[in-house]
């Protein structure tokens, strides 16, 4: 991480902030407002509590990250392309012979001793423990590589190599003692948590912190089976991923921190709150403790972190990175699909918009989703995106379409949709660990919305009288053609919203339903929904449970499926709905000297 720093700041990508910082909301604030205005990564040379300086940002544009990794960029893109399309090595066997000696050479080195990293041993309390968000449980660390290995199928190549949150201080952890590890449903270590228990024994973990950016990255990649992080770490970082082991720990000699310890079975605490990506805070909930073993430090080691929030935030642009790096991998594995887009204005996890393809009977005309639905269906089986709430798909037929542009993809969706039969549910499904809208932790419901075929309406570009002159649901704006965005009285509970939201489609009915405008999103604030598409995204799909919150005008059941001439989502604040982040009033006065008169970041104004 030494050397990634000086490369970026020789090359005019990094600023070095020289004044002592709190890292209790200052830091968080400081790295937020940079990324906004699209600004350096920053080194805290001056963390108030600790000796060890902290840099963040890094990631914060494909620009920078691209720059880091100039020397491998293409070799990796390669490498994974051929992961995806093995015949590529016998149509350029030359070609890929390169790649593959590339491969060999990124093996995992074991080496004796404990590398650099284990110049010293220190405690949980002398890192640089920082709080991002004002409700935020304690300190985290948000850049983590959390290291473990299958208790059943030890070393390093079975080894899962990911980024959970860990939790340093707060709630009720005994400080240098115990940390908090928080990791969600379909992943690794909890498959290697779970043998562990089977077999009545801790599961060893090692956390790295810092060392080559390659190894962040590979934490969070979605690789193709058999490519270990591991082994991508190395391709990227142009170098061997070096490791030994310590007590039966893991340790990379290339991490500027390792901290090792336990996670013994049905041992958990809560952990949280902390402020997320989806832009709420998740709450706190019971979660494995860690018990320490040791915590080491290599000298001039460099703390790294990131902070979350509300997109777009530096793991937007990970995304981006992420998808640059795998391409098509997503049409390798799901067959019929071409192209599939996480909303990251939606916070990724709740909303996918996805293209398929309608081969099922290509001798007849078809105007119907038929392919697409079994395609929908494998999306939703897959990895992380089997998280997902809503699904939008639809396949080329006359145009070419990009899932990228937002708002035309939905447009032609709402122009070809039948509600009446488009609209598929399941429901008393898993959702996102961080998505408080559905009935409990990870308990919620999806919809796939599916159209094909010829265009059925031209969507309305201005306000139905009707809706203008409601005396309930009050201030209706446009958020973009077909959609329209109103207010409804604030939200009590389940029953009282049921029944105001059926006297509102009744009144529409009774009006004439206007068929173009197939979507109303019921909120507590429209202006703010129809101010921006992202506006739109984030607060439709990420305050609702399709199950409960999707409704309709002229509702109908027919053979247990559910449908409507009409679409309504009630987007409104719920009780039961984590809280959104809102910064700190006292810590963004502080933090103002930095970006004002004679301030290091007074150019980003």
């Amino acid at each position: 991480m030494e050397d990634c720093v000086a490369d970026l700041e020789q090359h005019g990508h990094l600023l070095r902030i020289k004044e002592e910082v709190d890292p209790n909301l200052e830091m968080a604030s400081i790295h937020l407002k940079t990324y906004e205005a699209g600004g350096p990564a920053l080194l805290f040379e001056n963390v108030k509590g600790s000796d060890y300086p902290a840099v963040s940002n890094l990631f914060g544009t494909v620009e920078r990250s691209k720059f880091i990794f100039r020397k491998t960029w293409d070799q990796v893109q390669n490498i994974i392309s051929l992961r995806n399309d093995p015949m590529k090595a016998m149509k350029h066997p030359l070609q890929n012979a390169a790649n593959g000696f590339q491969a060999v050479k990124a093996l995992p080195w074991k080496k004796s001793g404990g590398g650099p990293v284990t110049a010293k041993e220190i405690s949980i309390d002398e890192l640089p423990l920082i709080k991002h968000w004002p409700n935020d449980g304690g300190a985290f660390i948000t850049l983590p590589q959390v290291y473990s290995e299958d208790p059943e199928n030890p070393g390093i190549m079975n080894a899962n190599l990911g980024m959970y949150r860990v939790q340093l201080t707060g709630n009720d952890y005994d400080v240098n003692r115990e940390v908090g590890m928080h990791y969600q449903i379909h992943r690794g270590i909890g498959i290697h948590q779970q043998k562990a228990k089977e077999r009545g024994e801790p599961l060893k973990v090692s956390i790295f912190i810092g060392g080559p950016p390659a190894h962040t990255i590979s934490s969070v990649m979605p690789l193709p089976e058999g490519l270990s992080e591991v082994l991508f770490a190395g391709l990227l970082s142009g170098r061997r991923f070096r490791y030994s082991y310590i007590d039966g720990y893991c340790i990379s000699h290339d991490a500027d921190f390792v901290i090792t310890g336990e996670i013994y079975p049905d041992d958990v605490k809560p952990e949280g709150p902390f402020g997320d990506h989806l832009g709420y805070y998740s709450l706190a909930h019971e979660f494995p403790v860690m018990k320490v073993h040791k915590v080491y430090a290599r000298e001039n080691a460099v703390w790294p972190f990131t902070v979350v929030g509300r997109p777009p935030q530096e793991d937007t642009s990970f995304g981006e990175i992420i998808h640059e790096l795998t391409g098509e991998a997503i049409q390798q594995e799901i067959p019929g699909v071409k192209e599939v887009h996480a909303v990251d204005a939606a916070g990724v996890h709740p909303l996918l918009f996805a293209i398929g393809s309608e081969r099922y009977t290509p001798f007849n005309e078809i105007d119907r989703p038929q392919e697409i639905l079994t395609i929908a269906n494998r999306i939703l089986g897959t990895n992380q995106l089997s998280l997902a709430k809503y699904l939008f798909i639809t396949a080329e037929k006359d145009e070419v379409l990009d899932t990228h542009q937002e708002e035309a993809f939905i447009t032609h969706i709402l122009e070809r949709i039948d509600l009446q039969r488009d609209l598929h549910f399941q429901t008393k499904t898993t959702i996102d660990t961080l998505d408080y809208s559905g009935e409990g932790l990870n308990k919620g419901s999806k919809v796939v919305i599916a159209a094909y075929g010829n265009k059925r309406r031209e969507l309305r570009m201005e306000i139905p009288d009707m809706l203008s002159e409601h005396s309930v649901f009050k201030r209706p704006r446009l958020v973009m053609p077909g959609v329209i965005a109103i207010e409804g009285p604030a939200y009590n509970d389940e029953g009282a919203a049921q029944q105001e939201i059926d006297l509102f489609a009744r009144d529409i009915e009774q009006a004439g339903a206007f068929a173009d405008v197939p979507l109303i999103i019921i909120c507590d604030d429209s202006p703010f929904i129809a101010e921006t598409f992202s506006n739109f995204a984030w607060a439709a799909f990420t305050r609702s449970n399709p199950s409960h919150d999707i409704h309709g005008v002229n509702e109908t059941y027919n053979n247990k499926h559910w449908g409507c001439d009409q679409m309504l989502i009630d987007a409104r604040l719920k009780p039961h709905h984590a809280p959104p982040l809102i910064p700190d009033d006292e810590t963004e006065k502080n933090v103002r000297r930095f970006f004002e008169n004679d301030g290091p970041l007074a150019y980003l104004k």
